[in-house]
């Protein structure tokens, strides 16, 4: 809203020109709807001219006749901002104009004569030259649309449980890849906190629920787009004198933008009128069912007037006519906001009208008390019948403002009349009651999305504290296996830019875990050479490779088809290239194999040069005691674009959770983001898989996974004696033994602490340890009896580090 926003005792009053200020769409529909009075600001009154300019001729310059009084009122609005913006002192605009306009507004007149005005040059320059109409109408189209962006999601919420719509898709949406729909994701998760919990959904696929997503998330990006567009215009001021000749294009600009919430604005009312009709369908009491379809026939919302008033401000948008387009914006807006409204009153008499129906039946003939076995058995089932906890919140609202009054006097079908034009009111912007609904909306997502646990990104989990000590025994014999080998430790940023990793490891880069035996190892030469003798074109030498990596989880027809469909390979190179890939065995006999004359790998220059590494690499292998753990394996391409060299992958055998391990070697990557090429090996350990085979093993052979390091368990047997624990169990940290202490009388506490937390010792402190100066060891381990009594304060801790040590 505007910086100046005064509250009266009668109306709001929203101060136009003053410093730093700016209008809003919210404050234009306000002042249209005659909700706000205007004020001009003192420093923008002494802005105009007080001269006495000379008289131009009379503006030809109106508002458009086919407008409503509502956008009338908001041109003027626009008109009066855009006169005060424009001021300065060579403008030559007077403070009469501005005044009248003003005095207009507040006097809630329907329009404004400007013939009857002598103006001067800069006044008809503003008039002419302002777009005033147009931007004003987009304005209230602006707020209005916001708005229902706002509320049309909860609408739809209920008919998703009138319906009983399968609502799993919502879920589906985000796949963790950064190129999802974020307006679809954003509506989806504002209506899974409105349906969580509920029962009623998931019973059946419903194509009008299925599109909401996809459809209210489209609305919502569109209607971003023009509260950005519209919020410029608002606030610029008119350009007179050689600069400000011409066209400003305006008008092109503001129609572009609303064609796009045009299209928007006809499918969320399509799909809302869909999702109402089936609602309808879904109201159990004929006799209700019949009064509602009744008077929603009557109220003459249909598909056809939808598509009519689509195609008629499509008609003024090629004729150019901006404002009529603009105006007829705005006529769809108000019947979708209609139709949105006659899907709450369907998704409401579906749900929970029933009761009102039936106490309404039963009022009115008291005297002739009937009962029916099969309505009670649906009102027992109504009452099972779980809602969401969001949209059982919003019924519950609707269900209180229709039985603030009482109409159990009135006629049934009067009083169904009234009930709907209430409902119909939660969704006319006019109404009392619309505030009320949408500041029900805001409360119930916003209160929900405080209790949304934050998404985890994809690859990533949390710990607790006793996974936690596992990650770090694993973190620990990493690191320890990496030092023994002489590795420095360095630590690069968390995040990275995109760019800079699509330029690490390329476009098509997927990394393929695939269960296998020990450690699979090539050579990417080897693979470039063979793929060169098979006829593979060099640009596609990666992509082949990242299919060939499948072939651990695929069969090879499978990969051949991908190679061939997907990646344009004749059947005959994928053939040659399954001779190849199909090789896997012990690292000495199949390089052996590979040597033997008349290879075609002998032939190629790169597979050469790589079987000769491999050659120096497997002899190493020998001599280290360890060419038993690895497999040669021509499958293998990992499909990242850096190696030049020898890659590999690591496996946990018997644990289904792919490889744990992997790398290779690269030549020109440091070169990449450096002054000279350093020739490198590297490699990644998947750590999660790592801690998921140790926590496993761990619950195989039952061991108790301590959270804690704690040794020693400093125990106050006594109340108010914290200075106590302080003093003793400081000693015991000076002495860097890791202890904690407790402060209770009840010895329970203690041991089922120590026992709880694995904590082995414990240096306990009663009634009969403070009189005498003395602490009692105690060994705390199942089966264990060790325990020393009247041990001095001088030497406990010299007696717990020997006792820790054995």
């Amino acid at each position: 809203l505007s910086h100046s926003l005064i509250i009266s005792t009668m109306a709001a009053t929203i101060s136009l020109g003053g410093k730093g200020s700016s209008l809003s769409s919210s404050s234009v529909y306000n002042v249209s709807a005659g909700v706000s009075q205007v004020r001009i600001d003192s420093s923008a009154l002494d802005r105009l001219s007080t001269k006495n300019p000379q008289i131009s001729q009379k503006s030809s310059f109106a508002i458009p006749q086919c407008l409503t009084v509502e956008e009338a009122r908001a041109s003027l609005a626009v008109l009066l901002n855009k006169l005060l913006l424009s001021a300065s002192s060579s403008s030559a605009i007077r403070t009469d104009l501005p005044v009248k306009i003003s005095e207009s507004l507040n006097s809630k007149a329907e329009g404004f004569d400007f013939s009857e005005i002598d103006l001067t040059e800069g006044e008809c320059t503003v008039l002419e030259k302002s777009c005033a109409p147009l931007i004003a109408i987009c304005s209230v189209i602006d707020h209005k649309s916001s708005v229902l962006s706002q509320i049309v999601d909860a609408v739809a919420a209920l008919s998703c449980e009138a319906t009983k719509a399968d609502v799993t898709s919502f879920s589906s949406l985000d796949s963790g890849d950064g190129f999802g729909d974020k307006d679809a994701i954003a509506v989806a998760g504002d209506l899974k906190v409105l349906l969580n919990g509920s029962k009623l959904v998931g019973k059946k696929e419903v194509e009008a629920v299925s599109k909401i997503t996809r459809i209210h998330g489209r609305f919502r990006d569109v209607v971003k787009n023009v509260h950005a567009a519209v919020r410029v215009e608002l606030n610029s001021s008119v350009k007179g004198g050689k600069f400000g000749s011409g066209s400003s294009g305006t008008g092109e600009a503001l129609g572009a933008t609303l064609s796009a919430l045009s299209v928007a604005i006809k499918n969320t009312g399509e799909c809302s009128f869909a999702r109402a009709k089936l609602s309808f369908e879904s109201v159990e009491n004929e006799d209700l069912r019949n009064g509602l379809l009744s008077l929603f026939e009557k109220s003459g919302l249909d598909y056809e007037s939808l598509k009519n008033a689509h195609k008629v401000a499509y008609d003024a948008l090629f004729d150019e006519d901006y404002c009529k387009f603009a105006h007829f914006v705005n006529e769809s807006l108000g019947a979708v906001y209609r139709i949105v409204g006659w899907e709450a009153v369907a998704a409401f008499f579906a749900l929970k009208g029933g009761e009102l129906f039936t106490e309404k039946s039963v009022d009115a003939n008291e005297d002739e008390p009937k009962t029916d076995k099969k309505s009670d058995k649906k009102k027992k089932s109504e009452r099972k019948a779980v809602l969401g906890k969001g949209t059982s919140l919003l019924l519950q609202f609707i269900k209180d403002m229709l039985l603030v009054e009482d109409t159990s006097a009135g006629d049934k079908v009067e009083t169904l009349k009234h009930w709907v034009e209430k409902v119909l009111g939660l969704l006319n912007l006019e109404d009392r009651a619309f505030a009320c609904f949408l500041d029900k909306v805001k409360e119930i997502v916003e209160s929900n999305e405080n209790r949304r646990l934050p998404k985890l990104p994809k690859g990533t989990r949390d710990f607790a504290k006793e996974q936690m000590t596992v990650r770090e025994k694993a973190f620990s014999i990493i690191q320890d296996v990496f030092k023994r080998h002489g590795a420095t430790a360095l630590d690069t940023p968390v995040f990275e830019l995109r760019e800079t990793l699509m330029g690490k490891y390329g476009e098509d880069s997927k990394l393929i875990y695939d269960i296998a035996d020990q450690v699979k190892l090539s050579h990417r030469k080897l693979l470039d050479g063979m793929l060169e003798i098979c006829g593979v074109p060099p640009e596609k030498f990666r992509t082949i490779c990242s299919s060939i990596d499948k072939l651990d989880k695929q069969s090879f027809e499978q990969v051949k088809k991908e190679m061939v469909e997907e990646k344009g390979l004749s059947p005959e190179t994928a053939d040659r290239i399954g001779t190849f890939v199909k090789e896997r065995g012990q690292p000495m006999e199949l390089l052996s194999k590979l040597r033997q004359e008349g290879s075609e790998l002998l032939t190629n220059e790169s597979s050469k040069e790589a079987l000769e590494d491999l050659g120096i690499m497997f002899e190493a292998l020998e001599r280290s005691n360890c060419s038993n753990r690895v497999v040669f394996d021509l499958s293998l391409a990992r499909g990242l674009d850096y190696y030049t060299g020898v890659i590999f992958e690591a496996v946990c055998k018997g644990a289904e959770v792919g490889s744990i391990g992997a790398g290779g070697r690269y030549d020109n990557l440091i070169g990449m983001f450096g002054t000279r090429q350093v020739p490198a090996v590297g490699m990644s350990l998947g750590i999660e898989r790592v801690f998921n085979i140790l926590e496993e093993l761990q619950k195989q052979q039952k061991q108790v996974i301590r959270s804690t390091e704690t040794q020693v368990l400093v125990s106050i047997m006594a109340d108010n004696k914290l200075a106590e624990a302080a003093g003793l169990v400081s000693q015991l940290w000076a002495a860097k033994i890791k202890a904690e202490y407790l402060v209770s009388k009840r010895r329970s506490k203690h041991f089922d602490r120590a026992t709880e937390s694995g904590i082995p010792w414990m240096v306990i402190v009663g009634e009969r340890e403070l009189s005498e100066g003395v602490v009692t060891l105690k060994k705390v381990v199942k089966g264990s009896e060790e325990e020393y009594q009247g041990v001095p304060r001088e030497s406990f801790v010299d007696q717990l580090l020997k006792l820790l040590s054995a």
